[in-house]
């Protein structure tokens, strides 16, 4: 696999043209290999968000081997060099795009457009096209659960979020976190900081001794590429968990567990309908069921009832049978969000824009 930065990229392109880095504009020949780029914001470490989409794509080089080639190019922020970059590789005959942020939808859509001959799948978004598919993780499904184990184990009643960007696929990690929180103590409260930045460790630190500060004794890191909340709150004693991959080792003491994505199902069923000529682009809403989300290294502190009730919901999360997201829930500012017995369809829990009861921090503007 081909990892490439932003700046040897960019450097390679001012003394070659970017056709020398990312190879030839001729077509492939029908016998060459399937190109497949991931692009991504952060640099790739070995934990976190970037880190678990490039390990989506190892079973795909192991089914395919030589009909396959890989290229990931990390830290590519979010704008002109994004789109440039995107255009460069897909016009040099890589025919199989993964845009991993939600910043890349407008120039990856434009691509697909441009293009029905390259499948493009992107991180997060909303739009679809017959070559377009969004996907997204149903983080919800597993933050349900460890806000469970969160207000089991907190002593101060107050919880806190470390955030990257106020989208809908983390507005509802923080409301299942808070619901499950308020399940086990309904008075519970979770306050956030909004980062605006899926990559500046001082910066979430800092936020992560923000919420600290104000007494919040379990931690949730909502989509950072570092272990840096988690380093913070194993320093300050204090429970966390986060998203994507685990960082147990960054914190052995006060680590709650993870909501692990494996993205290797979706990706590798993806590139299969894509050598068949079969791909339909869709509106990927991946969770528990799908093989997709996981909550592990769970901490041994949490107490064994709250446990045991904690696998009993996961049972029912797994078959179907039950939806964080199932009213009655009211919102932060008291109107109802989910009338009693009714439960969100996907399509509302994609677009969430409004925080539930329990959330005490106002959504940015």
């Amino acid at each position: 696999m081909t990892k490439l930065t932003r700046r040897n990229l960019m450097t390679a392109a001012a003394a070659t043209g970017l056709a020398g880095v990312l190879g030839s504009r001729l077509a492939l020949a029908a016998d060459e290999p399937l190109g497949i780029t991931l692009v991504v914001p952060s640099p790739i470490g070995d934990v976190g968000w970037g880190h678990a989409l490039a390990a989506g794509l190892e079973p795909i080089k192991a089914a395919y081997g030589d009909k396959v080639k890989i290229t990931v190019l990390e830290n590519i922020a979010e704008g002109p060099d994004a789109d440039r970059i995107m255009n460069k590789t897909v016009a040099d005959g890589n025919k199989f795009l993964v845009a991993g942020s939600f910043g890349y939808q407008n120039g990856a859509l434009q691509i697909a457009r441009r293009d029905p001959s390259v499948t493009v799948l992107h991180a997060s978004g909303f739009q679809v096209a017959p070559n377009f598919s969004p996907f997204a993780a149903k983080y919800f499904q597993g933050t349900y659960l460890l806000g469970m184990a969160a207000a089991a184990l907190s002593k101060t009643g107050k919880l806190g979020s470390v955030s990257a960007f106020a989208i809908p696929e983390l507005i509802t990690s923080i409301n299942a976190f808070t619901l499950g929180a308020r399940a086990v103590k309904p008075d519970i409260e979770v306050s956030v900081v909004w980062v605006n930045s899926w990559f500046d460790p001082a910066k979430e630190q800092e936020a992560a001794k923000a919420l600290i500060a104000q007494k919040c004794d379990v931690i949730f890191s909502n989509a950072q590429d570092t272990p840096s909340v988690i380093s913070a709150c194993e320093e300050a004693g204090v429970y966390a968990f986060n998203l994507n991959s685990s960082m147990k080792k960054y914190a052995p003491k006060t680590y709650l567990g993870c909501i692990s994505t494996d993205w290797s199902p979706f990706f590798k069923a993806s590139v299969d309908a894509h050598l068949a000529g079969t791909f339909k682009g869709a509106n990927a809403f991946l969770g528990v069921a799908d093989k997709v989300v996981e909550v592990v290294d769970w901490s041994p502190d949490v107490p064994a009832d709250v446990m045991t009730k904690i696998k009993e919901i996961e049972a029912k999360i797994a078959d179907g049978s039950f939806s964080p997201f199932t009213g009655p829930i009211i919102k932060a500012d008291g109107s109802q969000g989910v009338a009693s017995g009714a439960a969100m369809a996907d399509a509302e829990i994609i677009a969430m824009n409004w925080h539930v009861k329990g959330v005490s921090t106002p959504l940015p503007k």
